[in-house]
């Protein structure tokens, strides 16, 4: 089964930066029925710090789809999620002649869940979570997990 996603990219020259040696990173992306995102570069790469860049989005995109792939697992698996929270750090290289990669994600889950008999199948599961996750399938570097467990 497959499906399709579309998103469409807007910029726009700057007349009085057309002069200066670098154009302006920020644009938009318009997904049909949703809010207009406003990106931009990373401000290493001389982009508007105060919006999205790819790389945050990247990001924010593995920590989601883990996100629900987690809470889909421990549903599967009769674990009550209470709460749910991520603070990942993605590692990015550049090379010399410019181009870059990402090397490696680390997402570190902290989840509070009912049952404390389940604590260790609740961490567990993070594994099956990242087997079935779209987004980590799709990249061409590791992801990482230091998830913790606690119970409410």
């Amino acid at each position: 089964m497959k499906h399709l996603f579309k998103a469409e990219a807007k910029w726009t020259s700057n007349q009085e930066d057309s002069t200066k040696r670098f154009y302006s990173k920020s644009h938009k992306i318009l997904i049909e029925a949703k809010p207009v995102l406003n990106v931009s570069a990373a401000k290493a790469f001389k982009g508007d710090p105060e919006l999205y860049n790819p790389e945050d989005l990247l990001l924010s995109s593995l920590i989601s789809c883990h996100m629900m792939s987690y809470l889909y697992v421990c549903s599967q698996n009769g674990i009550e999620v209470l709460e749910y929270s991520d603070n990942a750090e993605a590692a990015l290289e550049v090379s010399p002649d410019g181009s870059g990669r990402f090397i490696e994600v680390t997402l570190n889950p902290e989840v509070t869940i009912a049952n404390p008999d389940k604590i260790q199948m609740a961490l567990d599961l993070h594994q099956k979570a990242n087997q079935l996750c779209f987004i980590a399938n799709s990249c061409n570097f590791p992801v990482f997990h230091n998830a913790t467990c606690e119970v409410k």
